[in-house]
């Protein structure tokens, strides 16, 4: 993890991290209607965290190639206090590493430095070994979505004290 780099989103990165966010959900057959696939904003993720108050977007690097990344929104409709961890995804290769772990973290802690005191996310059964990652983390489930992310394809709703 060492010669590995967390950090903010540039506007370069626009266009590595949407195609990696797109390869994993058609990795894992979860590139459907009502996800982050058909965002537009999926491809202008610099300008969407960099325009929107409350919110950061983390990129993992590694000598010039980007890994992943992840990041936490004030999604519309979500009680105060609370934030989405949302767009954690990682390049094929990088998982397994413990980055995504870190990944989380980095949000966790960046999320609660910036005055939230609850983290939700949304995500689906194909997603398993990342659900298995978010229980370890202390998310529990909820029994419906919250707030207004748009992302009507998924299906697992959990949320996380901070």
């Amino acid at each position: 993890m060492e010669d590995i780099t967390i950090r903010s989103i540039q506007p370069a990165d626009n266009a590595a991290i949407a195609k990696i966010i797109r390869q994993s959900l058609e990795e894992f057959g979860a590139n459907r209607p009502g996800t982050v696939y058909f965002d537009d904003s999926t491809d202008h993720l610099f300008e969407l965290f960099e325009s929107t108050l409350g919110s950061a977007y983390f990129i993992a690097e590694r000598e010039g190639i980007i890994l992943g990344g992840a990041g936490f929104f004030p999604t519309d409709g979500l009680p105060e206090g609370t934030c989405e961890l949302v767009k954690m995804y990682l390049f094929a290769s990088a998982r397994g590493l413990g980055l995504g772990r870190h990944m989380i973290n980095q949000c966790l802690q960046v999320a609660k430095e910036s005055g939230y005191n609850a983290i939700y996310l949304e995500t689906m059964p194909e997603l398993k070994k990342a659900v298995t990652v978010y229980e370890k983390f202390g998310f529990s489930y909820l029994d419906g979505p919250m707030g207004n992310s748009g992302h009507n394809g998924c299906d697992i709703w959990m949320l996380k004290e901070l």
